[in-house]
C-alpha cells in the first residue's frame, strides 16, 4: 500500500541530495520548494549566468524511462509558470538566461537532464 508520509519524506531527503548535488557541480542553491498557485519548483540554483529551475525525482520502484510520464504538459506547464511568479518577484535575475532541468534519482546514481523542457 503506497503511504503518502513515507513518499513526502523520500521526495525531502532526494531534493536535499539534489541540492548537495548541484553544489557539488558548481551551482549556487537558490530557493527550495517554491510554491505558487499553480504549482512548485523543487529547486531554484544559478551557476554562472544561468537560472535553473529544478524538479526532482527520487523513484526506487520506476526507472529513468518513466520520467516522460511524471513529468508531462500539465506538470510542465506548472513549473513554467511558477518560474515566471519568482522571476517577476525578483527582477535581479533578469539578465540571466533561463533552463529547466530535471534530476533523477535512484538510489545512488544521480541523472541531471539539462534542458529537459523549454518555456
Amino acid at each position: 500500500m503506497w503511504n503518502i508520509k513515507k513518499s513526502v519524506e523520500k521526495g525531502r531527503q532526494g531534493e536535499t541530495r539534489a541540492a548537495a548535488f548541484l553544489e557539488d557541480h558548481g551551482f549556487v542553491v537558490l530557493e527550495r520548494n517554491v510554491r505558487s498557485e499553480y504549482g512548485e519548483v523543487d529547486i531554484i540554483a544559478q551557476k554562472e549566468d544561468i537560472i535553473v529551475f529544478i524538479e526532482v525525482k527520487t523513484w526506487t520502484t520506476f526507472n529513468i524511462d518513466s520520467i516522460q510520464y511524471s513529468i508531462d504538459k500539465k506538470k510542465q506547464t506548472r513549473i513554467i509558470k511558477t518560474a515566471e511568479i519568482f522571476l517577476l518577484a525578483h527582477p535581479e535575475f533578469d539578465k540571466l538566461s533561463m533552463r529547466f532541468d530535471v534530476i533523477f534519482i535512484s538510489g545512488e546514481t544521480f541523472t541531471h537532464i539539462q534542458n529537459a523542457f523549454t518555456a
